[in-house]
C-alpha cells in the first residue's frame, strides 16, 4: 500500500524567507527541509565549518606535513565504490599538489573483502611505505592497522563510518562520527574527510612558510571529485555538504571539470553546463562504480587523477561499457529475485533475505536496492564469495537502523556474522556458506522486533499541490538551481488530472497531456511517465516533479511523473 503524505513546514518561517527575497513557493519547500533561516541558503566555501573543528585534523596534518618535509613515502588505501575512489583521488592529487610521494593501493573486493584487512596490509608492504592513510575505510580496522603497526608502518585513518566497539590503534584518526567529535557535520562522506584533511595540511604547510616563495595549490580544483563523491554515497546533504556540493557543480557548469567527470558526463548525454546533483547521482556515480562492481576500482581512480583529456575519454569509455555490463547483469538477476519471490507471502514477513547462487557479488546491493523499493521491507542479497563464503548487500527502510539491526543478531547469534558493518540505511555483511537459512530466520525475528506494520507501507512524501500558475518556467528554473539528494529531497507534488491525451514513446515511456480536475481554464499540462507502457485512467491522482524541458529550441515545462494512482 502507497500513502501519499504532505511535508509540513512553519509557515512563520516559510513567511520569513519569502521576505528576505526567496519565491514563496521555494519558501515553502525550504522550510519543510529544516532551512530556518535564508543564511543557510548561502551556499559560497567561506559558510564551510572551519577545518580545524573537525578532531585530529590538525593533528594529522602535522603528521603528513612532517613527512613530506622527510621526504617519507605516503600510500592511499582507498575503497571500491564511488566514494573511496573520490576521496582516493583527492588525496591523491591533493598530496602530490603539496610535494608528498605518494601513490595508492585499492583493494579488490572479491579478492580482500572491505577495509584495510592484514591481507591489503601485506599487499601494500611490498611498496614499502612509511605511513599509509586510509580514506573511506579503516575505523573498523583493527586488526589491519595491528599488523601495520607489527610491520613498522604508520596508520592515519580518515573514514565517515560508524565506529565499532573497539578502535583501531592508528597513529591518527578522523572521523567526523568517531567519539568525542563535535564537529557539527556529522554527515560528510569519505571524499569530504580527506577533502578537510587536505586543507588542514594545507593551514599547516602555509604556518611553516612552505608557500612563501611558491604558489599555494588551489584546492577548490578538486571540488568536482569532492561533489560527485558526496552525492554518489548518499550521505544526508546538510548545509555543510551542500556547499561542498555546489560548489563543486559551479566548477563542472563553468567547463573546469577534470577532464574524467567531463568525459562521464557527456557519455551519459547530460550537458555538463546545466549539471545538476542528480546528473552525479545517477550519470556519472553508477558509470565510476561500475568498476568496483564488476573489477576493481584502479581503473575509475586512474581515470579520475588523469589530467590528459584522451587518456581520461579512452578510460571513461571503459567505464561507460561496465556499466553498460552491470546492467545486464543486473536485470538477470532482478528477473530471478522476481521469480523467486513469486511464491512467497511478502505480507506476512518484515524483511526479505535473498540468494542465489550464480549471482554476481558486485551487483548485490543494487538488487537489495529495488527488491526494497518493490516490496518496501529491509532486504539482504547475498552472493557467493570467493572464499566460499557468502557475501551479502543490505538496503533497509526508514524505521530500522540496519547497521544496529545486524548488530542485535551477532549479538544473538554469535556465531553467525563473520563481519558486517555500514550505516542506517546500507550495510554489508559475511556470514558462512550453510548460514543462510539461519540467518533469513534471525534477521526476520530483529526486524519484526523492531518495524510494525505501518512501516511495512510505503510513504510518498510530498510538498502538496501546485496552482496552475505556479506550472512556469521561472519557477522550475529556481527548483533546479537548488542541490537536492538524500535528506534534502528534490520537490515533488501531488494534484488530480484528466488524461487528455497519452502516447508510448521510446517503446515504454508514457508522453501525456493532462489537465488538472480543479482547473476552469481547460490549460493542458505536458507529462513524461518514464518506464510505463500501459495506458493510465481517464482520472488520476499523479505526483510528480516539476522539470524544466527545451527541445528543438522551445523552452518549456513538463510534469516528470514520480506515481500515479486511478480515481473514480
Amino acid at each position: 500500500m502507497v500513502s501519499i503524505v504532505r511535508r509540513s513546514f512553519n509557515m512563520d518561517v516559510a513567511d520569513g524567507l519569502a521576505k528576505d527575497g526567496v519565491m514563496p513557493l521555494l519558501a515553502r519547500v525550504l522550510a519543510a527541509r529544516g532551512i530556518a533561516q535564508s543564511a543557510q541558503l548561502d551556499v559560497s566555501l567561506a559558510k564551510l565549518v572551519p577545518p580545524e573543528r573537525l578532531t585530529n585534523a590538525p593533528q594529522m596534518a602535522v603528521l603528513l606535513a612532517d613527512a613530506i618535509a622527510q621526504k617519507q613515502s605516503i600510500l592511499v588505501v582507498g575503497d571500491y565504490d564511488c566514494d573511496g575512489a573520490t576521496a582516493t583521488a583527492v588525496a591523491m592529487c591533493g598530496l602530490r599538489s603539496m610535494g608528498a610521494s605518494v601513490d595508492y593501493l585499492v583493494p579488490n573486493r572479491f579478492e580482500y573483502g572491505y577495509g584495510l584487512t592484514p591481507e591489503i596490509v601485506k599487499l601494500a608492504a611490498k611498496a614499502s611505505p612509511d605511513i599509509i592513510i586510509t580514506v573511506d575505510n579503516g575505523i573498523a580496522s583493527v586488526e589491519g592497522v595491528e599488523k601495520a603497526n607489527s610491520l613498522g608502518i604508520k596508520v592515519l585513518v580518515t573514514d565517515h563510518h560508524l565506529p565499532g566497539d573497539e578502535k583501531p590503534a592508528a597513529t591518527c584518526i578522523v572521523n567526523p562520527n568517531q567519539r568525542g567529535c563535535d564537529f557539527p557535520s556529522k554527515n560528510l562522506a569519505g571524499v569530504g574527510t580527506i577533502f578537510y584533511v587536505m586543507l588542514a595540511l594545507r593551514a599547516e604547510l602555509r604556518s611553516r612558510g612552505v608557500f612563501t616563495d611558491k604558489p599555494e595549490p588551489n584546492l577548490t580544483e578538486l571540488l568536482d571529485i569532492v561533489a560527485l563523491g558526496t552525492v554518489a554515497d548518499l550521505v544526508k546533504l546538510d548545509d555543510n555538504n551542500r556547499i561542498l556540493v555546489e560548489q563543486g557543480l559551479r566548477r563542472i557548469r563553468a567547463g573546469k571539470a577534470c577532464p574524467a567527470i567531463r568525459a562521464l558526463l557527456k557519455l551519459a548525454g547530460r550537458d555538463a553546463s546545466k549539471a545538476n546533483a542528480q546528473d552525479l547521482g545517477f550519470s556519472v556515480g553508477p558509470r565510476l562504480n561500475a568498476a568496483g562492481r564488476l573489477d576493481d576500482m584502479a581503473l575509475g581512480i586512474a581515470c579520475l587523477i588523469s589530467d590528459d583529456e584522451t587518456e581520461a575519454t579512452v578510460m571513461a569509455q571503459r567505464l561507460h561499457t561496465m556499466n553498460l555490463e552491470r546492467r545486464a547483469i543486473e536485470a538477470d538477476m532482478q528477473e530471478a529475485a522476481s521469480i523467486s519471490l513469486e511464491e512467497v507471502d511478502v505480507s506476512g514477513q518484515f524483511s526479505l533475505s535473498i540468494f542465489e547462487p550464480d549471482w554476481h557479488q558486485g551487483v548485490i546491493g543494487i538488487l537489495a536496492s529495488r527488491v526494497k523499493e518493490q516490496f518496501h521491507r529491509p532486504v539482504i542479497a547475498f552472493a557467493l564469495g570467493g572464499d566460499g563464503n557468502l557475501k551479502g548487500s543490505g538496503r533497509s527502510i526508514k524505521g530500522l537502523h540496519l547497521r544496529d539491526a545486524l548488530d542485535l543478531v551477532s549479538k544473538r547469534h554469535p556465531d553467525l556474522i563473520l563481519k558486517f558493518g555500514g550505516h542506517a540505511m546500507a550495510a554489508g555483511l559475511t556470514i558462512p556458506h550453510h548460514g543462510f537459512d539461519r540467518f533469513k530466520t534471525a534477521f526476520e525475528e530483529v526486524a519484526a522486533s523492531l518495524l510494525t506494520p505501518a512501516d511495512l507501507d510505503a510513504v510518498i512524501e510530498t510538498d502538496g499541490s501546485l496552482a496552475a500558475h505556479e506550472v512556469d518556467w521561472d519557477v522550475a528554473v529556481a527548483l533546479d538551481k537548488q542541490v537536492w539528494g538524500q535528506g534534502f529531497p528534490a520537490p515533488l507534488f501531488s494534484d488530480e488530472f484528466f488524461v487528455k491525451l497519452q502516447k508510448v514513446v521510446g517503446e515504454r515511456h508514457l508522453k501525456l497531456s493532462l489537465q488538472k480536475v480543479d482547473d476552469q481554464t481547460g490549460r493542458m499540462f505536458d507529462a513524461i511517465y518514464f518506464q510505463q507502457a500501459t495506458f493510465l485512467p481517464p482520472k488520476v491522482q499523479v505526483v510528480y516533479e516539476l522539470q524544466t524541458n527545451e527541445f528543438n529550441g522551445r523552452q518549456g515545462v513538463q510534469l516528470n511523473i514520480r506515481h500515479c494512482a486511478p480515481l473514480e
